[in-house]
């Protein structure tokens, strides 16, 4: 999904370290792949569910806005806690570990569930739990390996690699199906079985992050909620807040593409594909950017992207078919490698080394909860008012969020030390610009 600086460098700044900076450090490419590994997984099974749910189940629109903002929220606290444990004992290795196993064993979940719709309920929350406890410890992880000035390209790369997974995940279960003739249970399976791949690399090749050197700044609370004593961070948070509450979700805008399309429900599950390539294309440059010019700009500039997403979908009949289907998914795109992997590189250059996991768990939790509003509110006004106006009313609450975030986000840049014994490490300090 910054502090930033404006399109220039100050040039009382002082230069980045050469070799430190351009290099991605091998943690953040192990985490890379097990994030890959662990996509393919989650999405051989996640790539049908809106199309499952809506048109199988017939489910309303109102009720999938309140069940897909559930899922979307329901591990903020779990994230939360997953985030201060993480933070004890500099244990982001163990807590990331437990969370990729949980999601892997949630797939078994599934394959005994049969049709009974409380088990694949409890299976999916299972799965969006091990999300949720992972997420921040394995960025932790990126933030505290990476020096300050390429945090925007690690996340980058290691947002690209776990794109990839989302992208071979919904073609190994479709290729898979017909392999089967339609057994879902291979899918399960399979997806399993993947699924502890990605753990058994977490193992393998993932270094625990040793204590933090004596040159780092003293940790203000080991809690998550001690991030929210530096200014720069709440002012983060509130943004990135503020900004969810007006992001109606993917799924919404699938179906909503579908609509205009009139696409048949066997394309449905391959729209998923076309942003996530965009995203996997953009990532790192974007993430390169960002560190170039600041992450203020990107985050707002992606928001920026979104809003023109929900503005193609409400545009004239004339834009409709291929152009219409390549403008929403690019934009999609832009707005995902624009926006993921930069928040919590802003973020993660405000907070202190010893809080990093529960401060970025606090962030994500936010902007969890917001979503998880903004898809219940959007399922709301879709069923009372129709498709067309709810759009038009999510179009104009995202405006609005916009200029918010452009007078919340903080306007400096936090460089902390890198961790890692890199050559960058050194004293922390702030740059205003």
């Amino acid at each position: 999904m910054y502090l930033a600086t404006t399109g220039r460098r100050e040039a009382s700044a002082p230069p980045s370290t050469g070799g430190a900076g351009r290099r991605v450090p091998g943690t953040v490419l192990a985490l890379g792949t097990v994030s890959l590994v662990t996509d393919v997984s989650s999405e051989m099974v996640t790539a049908v569910l809106p199309l499952y749910l809506v048109l199988g189940l017939g489910l309303s629109p109102l009720q999938f806005g309140f069940l897909d903002g559930l899922m979307g929220g329901a591990a903020a606290i779990v994230r939360l806690l997953g985030g201060h444990a993480a933070d004890r004992g500099h244990r982001y290795k163990r807590v990331a570990g437990i969370g990729y196993a949980l999601s892997a064993c949630s797939r078994l979940g599934l394959l005994l569930a049969g049709g009974a719709t409380a088990g694949i309920a409890a299976a999916l929350a299972a799965d969006r739990v091990g999300k949720g406890i992972r997420t921040a410890p394995r960025d932790a992880l990126i933030t505290l390996s990476s020096h300050p000035d390429g945090l925007g390209r690690s996340f980058g790369v290691h947002r690209a690699m776990d794109t990839a997974g989302a992208l071979l995940g919904p073609l190994a279960a479709f290729a898979l199906l017909w392999a089967t003739a339609g057994a879902y249970d291979a899918v399960f399976v399979a997806s399993f079985c993947v699924g502890l791949l990605g753990v058994l690399l977490l193992v393998l090749y993932v270094p625990g992050h040793r204590p933090v050197p004596h040159t780092a700044p003293a940790p203000r609370s080991g809690k998550a909620f001690g991030a929210l004593r530096d200014p720069a961070f709440r002012r983060i948070l509130g943004a990135a807040s503020l900004l969810g509450a007006a992001t109606i979700g993917d799924a919404f805008v699938y179906l909503l593409l579908q609509r205009r399309l009139g696409l048949s429900s066997g394309w449905f599950p391959l729209l998923p594909l076309g942003a996530a390539a965009g995203y996997l294309l953009l990532a790192v440059p974007l993430g390169r950017v960002a560190d170039r010019v600041g992450r203020r700009l990107p985050f707002l500039y992606g928001h920026l992207a979104l809003l023109g997403t929900y503005l193609a979908l409400l545009a004239p009949t004339r834009l409709t078919g291929p152009p219409l289907l390549v403008t929403v998914l690019a934009l999609l795109g832009v707005f995902y490698a624009a926006t993921d992997g930069v928040l919590m590189a802003l973020a993660g250059s405000t907070l202190p080394a010893d809080g990093r996991a529960g401060g970025l768990a606090l962030l994500q939790s936010g902007q969890a909860v917001a979503r998880m509003l903004a898809a219940a509110g959007f399922g709301a006004a879709w069923t009372v008012w129709g498709p067309d106006p709810a759009l038009w009313a999510a179009a104009a609450v995202l405006l609005a969020a916009l200029a918010g975030g452009w007078a919340l986000l903080p306007r400096v840049r936090s460089a902390l030390p890198a961790t890692d014994g890199s050559p960058g490490s050194q004293t922390p300090e702030r740059r205003t610009v």
